[in-house]
C-alpha cells in the first residue's frame, strides 16, 4: 500500500497550497486528449483541432502489434505539416500494451526492449519529445526483481538509442496483477537504479494513482501525494497528466476510467490538480471513454471544457453595490 506518511515541515514554514494566486503558468496550461491516428498519423491533429485540444496524444504504431511498416517520408511530412497548420503541441506518444520491461529475462523481455528502441525512433522520426511508457509487470517474480528488470531494460533501450532526443515517460499504474509502477517510490528506484536518468522523466495518471490508494479527492491527501513526488522524482520531472476519472474507490486497483466528474475522484480532486501551478507545466491529456453524451456532444469536447472551467472559474464581481436611498431624518 502507497505510504501516507508526510515528513515534517521545517519549523517556521506553512506548506505550499496549490491555490496561492494565478500565475501565468496556469495560464498557459495545455490541455488535449489522446486521439485516434485512423486514415493516417496527421488526421491525430485534425481531429484535435475538431475538439478543441492543445496538445494530443497518439499511438505512433498499432498498440497491440509488435511491429509496423517503416514510417515513409509522405507520413512524416504529412504529420508535420499538419502539426504547423493546427499549432498543436506537444504531441506524447503512447507505448505499445505488449511491452513489458518488467518480465523476467527471455524473449518477452528483448522483444520488449526492441519494440521500445522502435517507438522511439518513430518519435524522432516525427519530433515528438515524449513516448509514455507503462513500466511493466514482474510476473510473480518480486516487486525487487521487477524493479530492477525495468532498470536494466531501460539501460538497454538508452544503449540503442544513443543520440535521439525523444525521452520516455514513466507512468504511475493502477496495481492490478503484478504491475510495477502502483507506488510513486517503485519509480523513484528506477530512476535511482538507471545509468541515464536524464533521459526518464514521469506521467502522472489521476485514475491510477487514485485506485492505487492516493487520494486525490482530500487535500491532505493531494498534498501528501504531491510531497512523495517531490521526494522520489522531482515536480519537474512530471512532463504529463493523463486526466481519468475512475470508476473504482480509492485502492481498490480498478482500472476504469470515467468522464471528468462523473467518477469516485469528482470535481475537486480535478480542480487541485489545475489550478496547482507546481503541475501548471505538465500537459493535462484526456484518457476517458470516446463517444457522444445525450445532446450529440463528443465527451473528449465536454471533459475538455469541464477541466477548463475548473482551471479558470468565473471571478467574483469586484463592482461596488450603488448605495440604497435614504429618506431624510428631517
Amino acid at each position: 500500500m502507497p505510504s501516507r506518511k508526510s515528513p515534517p515541515q521545517p519549523r517556521g514554514s506553512a506548506p505550499t497550497r496549490p491555490d496561492q494566486g494565478a500565475t501565468s503558468a496556469l495560464a498557459k496550461q495545455r490541455f488535449g486528449a489522446h486521439v485516434s491516428t485512423a486514415g493516417g498519423l496527421d488526421n491525430a491533429f485534425h481531429t484535435g483541432a475538431r475538439l478543441g485540444c492543445d496538445c494530443v496524444q497518439i499511438f505512433v504504431k498499432n498498440q497491440k502489434q509488435w511491429s509496423a511498416n517503416p514510417l515513409t517520408t509522405e507520413t512524416i511530412s504529412s504529420f508535420k505539416r499538419a502539426r504547423r497548420q493546427t499549432q498543436i503541441q506537444p504531441v506524447v506518444a503512447h507505448a505499445g500494451y505488449l511491452i513489458n520491461l518488467g518480465s523476467p529475462a527471455g524473449e518477452p523481455w528483448s522483444k520488449s526492449i526492441s519494440a521500445v528502441v522502435d517507438e522511439l525512433q518513430r518519435c524522432a522520426a516525427l519530433d515528438i519529445s515524449w513516448l509514455v511508457l507503462h513500466p511493466g509487470a514482474h510476473m510473480g517474480e518480486g516487486i525487487e526483481a521487477g524493479i530492477t528488470r525495468v532498470a536494466r531494460a531501460l539501460d538497454k533501450v538508452h544503449l540503442r538509442t544513443a543520440g535521439i532526443k525523444p525521452k520516455i515517460l514513466l507512468e504511475t499504474t493502477a496495481g492490478q496483477g503484478t504491475s510495477v509502477g502502483c507506488e510513486i517510490e517503485h519509480l523513484g528506484r528506477i530512476l535511482r537504479q538507471i545509468r541515464d536518468p536524464d533521459r526518464v522523466a514521469v506521467c502522472l495518471d489521476t485514475c491510477h494513482l487514485f485506485v492505487a490508494g492516493y487520494d486525490l479527492s482530500d487535500e491532505g491527501e493531494y498534498e501528501r501525494t504531491i510531497d512523495l513526488l517531490r521526494r522520489e522524482v522531482t515536480i519537474g520531472r512530471i512532463k504529463c497528466v493523463h486526466m481519468n476519472d475512475a470508476k473504482g474507490v480509492c485502492g481498490s486497483r480498478l482500472d476504469r476510467h470515467e468522464h471528468i466528474g462523473k467518477g469516485q475522484l469528482g470535481l475537486s480532486a480535478f480542480r487541485r490538480v489545475v489550478t496547482d501551478r507546481r503541475l501548471a507545466r505538465a500537459a493535462k491529456i484526456l484518457e476517458t471513454p470516446k463517444g457522444t453524451d445525450g445532446r450529440g456532444a463528443d465527451y473528449d469536447r465536454v471533459n475538455l471544457r469541464r477541466l477548463r472551467k475548473l482551471a479558470c472559474p468565473p471571478k467574483a464581481s469586484t463592482a461596488r453595490k450603488a448605495p440604497r436611498n435614504r429618506r431624510s431624518s428631517g
